[in-house]
C-alpha cells in the first residue's frame, strides 16, 4: 500500500477548515464582538431617526457559504468587504425587510403606511440608503474586532445578485451573524458573513473568555482618568470650503495662482475633530487672527440624508 503524502504546512490549515470548518463555541470572543457591533450600529443611527429603533443579536453560527447566501437570493442588499490585514473578504448584507424599515425610520415616517412586502428590484434611493449604511456598519464591525485584531474593512462594492459574492469556495464553511432590526412595528434583519479561512489565524485571540467587570469601581482611579480626559488634546480642523478638482487642475497649479472659492463673509464654516463634525461657526477677527464663533450644533440626521439624495 503506497503512503499517503503529507499534506503542505501552509496547505493544511486551509484544508482542514474547507472540511470541517471552526467550532463557533471555542471562539467565545466572537459572540463579544457581534453584540457590540450591535449596540455600535444602534447608537450610530440615534441620532438620524425621529422613531426608536432597537438591534439585538439574534444568532451566531457557522454553516456552508452556499448555504448562507442562497438564504437571501434575490431578497439582499449585501456590501464585499475587504480586510487587507487579513488578506480576505467578509460580507455584511440588509434582507428587504431591512432596507425599507431603514429607509422609514431615517425619512420620518410615522409606521401609518402598511409594510411593503412585495418582491420588486431595488430603487435608487434605497441602494444609497444601504450603502451608506454599510460604510457606518463597516466601521462599527472594525471597532469590535479591535480587541482581537486590527482591521480596517474597505467597502469594495455593493451586490443584489449572490452569485457574484465571490469571497471563498461555496463549498467551505463560512461563520454568521443576524442581527435584527425593529421599529415602526415592523424590522428585518442584517447580517454578517465570514469565512472561516479569514478567521484561522485570530482563533487563539478569538478562543479568550471574557471576564465580567467589576462589581465594585476605585473612586481615585475614576476622578484620576476624569481629570486625564479633560486634560487631552484634541486637534480642530475649520473647513470654509471644499472642492473637487481633477488631477490635472492639481497638477497645474503654480506660485501666486489665486484659486477662486465660492464662500462669502456670510458662510458658515465647518469645526470638526476626528472627522465628526461638530458645529457650524461664524468666521471672523479678534485681536488680529482669525476666530470662530460657534453658531449651530452640526445636524448629522440632516447631513446624512442629504448625502445620500447627493450621491
Amino acid at each position: 500500500m503506497s503512503e499517503s503524502k503529507p499534506l503542505r504546512h501552509e496547505q493544511a490549515p486551509d484544508q482542514l477548515l474547507g472540511a470541517a470548518g471552526i467550532s463557533v463555541d471555542r471562539m467565545p470572543m466572537l459572540h463579544v464582538i457581534f453584540d457590540q457591533m450591535t449596540n455600535l450600529c444602534a447608537e450610530s443611527l440615534r441620532s438620524m431617526s425621529p422613531s426608536q429603533s432597537y438591534f439585538s443579536l439574534t444568532g451566531v453560527g457557522s454553516d456552508r457559504l452556499s448555504e448562507i447566501l442562497d438564504s437571501y437570493e434575490s431578497e439582499a442588499i449585501v456590501a464585499v468587504f475587504y480586510a487587507q490585514a487579513w488578506d480576505g473578504r467578509i460580507l455584511i448584507g440588509f434582507d428587504r425587510d431591512f432596507v425599507y424599515t431603514m429607509v422609514e425610520l431615517l425619512f420620518g415616517a410615522d409606521g401609518a403606511e402598511p409594510p411593503l412586502d412585495m418582491p420588486r428590484v431595488f430603487s435608487n434611493v434605497e441602494l444609497h440608503v444601504a450603502e451608506a449604511l454599510f460604510e457606518r456598519f463597516g466601521k462599527a464591525l472594525e471597532s469590535s474586532f479591535s480587541r482581537a485584531s486590527d482591521v480596517k474593512f474597505n467597502l469594495e462594492r455593493v451586490e443584489t445578485r449572490m452569485d457574484y459574492l465571490a469571497i471563498g469556495r461555496l463549498n467551505n464553511m463560512a461563520v454568521y451573524a443576524k442581527i435584527l432590526v425593529q421599529g415602526l412595528d415592523r424590522g428585518g434583519e442584517m447580517f454578517i458573513v465570514i469565512p472561516h479561512s479569514v478567521l484561522n489565524p485570530l482563533r487563539q485571540a478569538l478562543s479568550q473568555i471574557v471576564s465580567g467587570e467589576s462589581v465594585s469601581t476605585d473612586p481615585n482611579w475614576s476622578k484620576q482618568l476624569h481629570n486625564e480626559i479633560q486634560r487631552t488634546e484634541v486637534v480642530l480642523k475649520a473647513v470654509l470650503e471644499e472642492r473637487s478638482l481633477t488631477l490635472g487642475e492639481v497638477a497645474g497649479f503654480h506660485v501666486g495662482q489665486v484659486i477662486k472659492l465660492n464662500a462669502t463673509p456670510s458662510t458658515l464654516v465647518r469645526l470638526e475633530c476626528n472627522d465628526q463634525r461638530l458645529f457650524w461657526c461664524q468666521m471672523g477677527q479678534l485681536n488680529g487672527v482669525y476666530s470662530l464663533q460657534v453658531k449651530e450644533s452640526a445636524d448629522q440626521k440632516r447631513e446624512f440624508i442629504d448625502g445620500i439624495l447627493s450621491r
